[in-house]
């Protein structure tokens, strides 16, 4: 049976934009110096590390002067922050530790010390589990054209998310409606490469690629099936997702069960275990974006942006099999895998 591997991936990336920078407001963190005098700000900040969002939040609401401390450079709201978006980045606004380009970092000492953390880590919340323009928001409702790419404003980190200790990040989207097939990929695009590693729920199939040319189009890979196709002729609805954690790469996808079948429950959690690492990526940083392979209506959303996959992958050794193929065109397909 001919294998649809190619069929899943060689799209053409347009360039990624950027979003406006995020605004910045002084906050003044001594408006009662009594009271943090009488507080002690070391046993205070000590004592605050321990809570949870919601009880922070609670606390902001007893007095200005504390809410003041607790959004400060020094407070448990940068600290909740750098803990909860490990790894990640938003364009023109860095890493959440990071408020400033790379290109700005001599005056990045003094945005971050009048930074109101509260409000970035709000920021980050709202803005992370968005998809870049066109596909402006949480979800994607239609592609004007065939072999459209949604990007997600969120980047990979790489160099973060390298350590052993790193708790990773796992993004997972639901599609509800589809016309024909979308893969799940990672491109290093933002450092000038050209590859990406690309997963399809469909095929259960994980496509590492290379374009080595543009005109004409030529691409090199490979790709392995760690899960099974779904049955054939049924189009994926259902949740799919990306782990990235101490370099390592897996995909996740639960299938949602056939209207006759829903008393059930919902489809089982599958996984491809940690099927790549990221010797085939340049720079540091990594984009996830969708493949939309056919034009028409879709409903597809962004549900999870954090760390915690549905379960914890092993390593795996699947059997890769090259690709390499030209294509007169980029969405044409060239020489397909059996």
């Amino acid at each position: 049976m001919a294998f649809q591997a190619a069929e899943q991936s060689s799209f053409s990336f347009p360039r990624l934009r950027q979003k406006q920078s995020f605004p910045t407001r002084p906050v003044a963190c001594h408006e009662d110096p009594s009271l943090v005098l009488a507080l002690g700000e070391v046993p205070y900040f000590a004592a605050v590390a321990l809570l949870d969002a919601k009880s922070l939040c609670a606390l902001d609401a007893t007095n200005r002067t504390i809410n003041a401390m607790n959004r400060s450079h020094i407070g448990p709201w940068r600290a909740f922050g750098s803990a909860k978006f490990e790894g990640l980045e938003l364009e023109r606004h860095g890493t959440f530790d990071q408020p400033e380009a790379e290109s700005q970092k001599s005056r990045s000492h003094n945005k971050a010390a009048r930074m109101d953390w509260k409000g970035r880590l709000a920021m980050f919340r709202k803005e992370l589990p968005l998809f870049c323009e066109p596909y402006h928001g949480g979800e994607i409702s239609v592609a004007e054209k065939p072999d459209e790419v949604a990007y997600f404003q969120c980047r990979l980190r790489t160099d973060l998310l390298n350590s052993q200790t790193s708790s990773g990040v796992y993004i997972e989207v639901e599609v509800f409606e589809n016309p024909d097939n979308l893969s799940m990929a990672v491109v290093d695009f933002e450092a000038g490469g050209c590859s990406s590693v690309t997963f399809s729920p469909n095929t259960g199939a994980v496509i590492r690629e290379r374009k080595v040319r543009e005109a004409p189009r030529k691409v090199e890979g490979a790709y392995v099936q760690p899960l099974p196709m779904v049955p054939s002729g049924k189009r994926f609805h259902g949740l799919m997702g990306l782990y990235l954690q101490a370099g390592r790469l897996a995909f996740f996808r639960r299938c949602d069960p056939e209207p006759t079948d829903r008393k059930s429950g919902p489809g089982i959690w599958e996984n491809t275990g940690f099927i790549s690492d990221l010797s085939w990526a340049e720079g540091r940083r990594l984009t996830p974006c969708l493949a939309l392979r056919d034009a028409g209506k879709y409903r597809v959303k962004i549900t999870h942006v954090d760390k915690e996959p549905p379960s914890m992958p092993q390593q795996t050794s699947g059997t890769w099999n090259e690709l390499d193929w030209e294509a007169s065109s980029p969405g044409t397909d060239g020489n397909q895998a059996d």
